[in-house]
C-alpha cells in the first residue's frame, strides 16, 4: 500500500509541475479568470443584473406599495455565478485534459509508463489528482472575489451554501477531467481529444433535457445521469447523497477506463 501511495504521489508531483511550466496552462488560467470576472460584473451590475433589478423593485415598492417578495441577493448571485462557471468548464476542462495521455503518446513516453512497474491505476489517479489540483488553484482567486461580494450581505449568508456550491464545482470538474483523461488515452491528437471530450460532456450535461423528451422509466434513468441536474443541486445548497454518488461514479469510471486503455496498450507491446 505504501508503495502504491508513493507512486501516486510521484505521478501527482510530476503532473502538477508540468502545468506550472506550461504556457498553455497560463493562457487557460488567464482566459478563465477574465471570463469569470466578466460574469461576476454582469451578474451584479450588468443589464438585467441583480443589483439594478433590486433597485428597480425597491423603487416600485416606494411608488406603489405592492406585495413584491424580497430577493435574496447573496443567494441569487452565488447561484447565478456558479451556474455560469459550470458552463465555462465545458470549454476550459477539455483543453486541460486533452494532453494528459495524448502528449505522452506523442512524445513516446506512454510506452514507458505502460511497461513500468507503476500500476496503471496509480498513474491514472496521480494524473487526475494533478489536474484537479491545478483547477482548484484556478478557483482560489475567484473565491476571493466571491468573498468580497458576499461580505456585503446583510444578514450574512450561511457558509453551508457556498461550501456546497464549490464542492459541486470541484466534483463536476473532477468528473469531466476523469472522462477527458480516458478519451486522451485513446489518441495521440490533443485536438481530437479535446473535441471528443467536449462532445461527450455536452451530451452528459443535456441528459436531463433528453430524458424529458423520452419520458417514462428510461427518461428517469437518463435524467439521473445528467451532470447538470446534480450540479444544480449543489449550487442551490442541496446536499443529495445521490448526486455525490453520481459524481464519484463518473470519476471512478474515468479512472477505470483509462487504466484498461493503458492495459490494452501494454498488451499490444508484448
Amino acid at each position: 500500500m505504501g508503495i502504491v501511495l508513493s507512486n501516486i504521489l510521484a505521478i501527482y508531483r510530476r503532473e502538477l509541475q508540468s502545468y506550472f511550466v506550461s504556457p498553455l496552462a497560463y493562457i487557460i488560467a488567464g482566459v478563465f479568470w477574465f471570463l469569470s470576472g466578466l460574469f461576476l460584473v454582469s451578474i451584479l451590475i450588468g443589464p438585467g443584473g441583480i443589483l439594478p433589478t433590486v433597485a428597480e423593485l425597491d423603487l416600485r415598492r416606494q411608488q406603489i406599495p405592492t406585495p413584491i417578495p424580497p430577493i435574496d441577493v447573496a443567494y441569487e448571485f452565488l447561484r447565478a455565478f456558479l451556474d455560469r462557471i459550470g458552463w465555462l468548464l465545458l470549454f476550459i476542462l477539455p483543453i486541460l485534459s486533452m494532453g494528459l495521455y495524448a502528449e505522452e503518446r506523442k512524445r513516446g513516453t506512454l510506452e514507458l509508463l505502460a511497461t513500468s512497474p507503476i500500476t496503471n491505476w496509480a498513474v491514472a489517479v496521480g494524473k487526475l489528482l494533478g489536474v484537479v489540483t491545478f483547477f482548484i488553484t484556478l478557483v482560489i482567486p475567484i473565491l476571493a472575489l466571491e468573498a468580497i461580494v458576499l461580505s456585503a450581505s446583510n444578514p450574512p449568508m450561511s457558509p453551508v451554501i457556498p461550501i456546497l456550491g464549490h464542492l459541486g464545482l470541484v466534483l463536476l470538474a473532477a468528473a469531466i477531467l476523469s472522462l477527458g483523461m480516458f478519451i486522451s488515452s485513446l489518441t495521440d491528437s490533443t485536438i481530437l481529444s479535446a473535441v471528443l471530450t467536449f462532445g461527450v460532456i455536452l451530451l452528459l450535461l443535456f441528459f436531463d433535457l433528453i430524458a424529458k423528451s423520452v419520458g417514462g422509466g428510461l427518461g428517469e434513468a437518463l435524467g439521473y445521469l445528467s451532470l447538470l441536474k446534480h450540479y444544480n443541486n449543489f449550487i442551490q445548497g442541496i446536499f443529495d447523497t445521490s448526486s455525490l454518488i453520481l459524481f464519484a461514479s463518473y470519476i471512478i469510471l474515468g479512472i477505470f477506463l483509462t487504466a484498461q486503455s493503458i492495459d490494452a496498450l501494454r498488451f499490444q507491446r508484448r
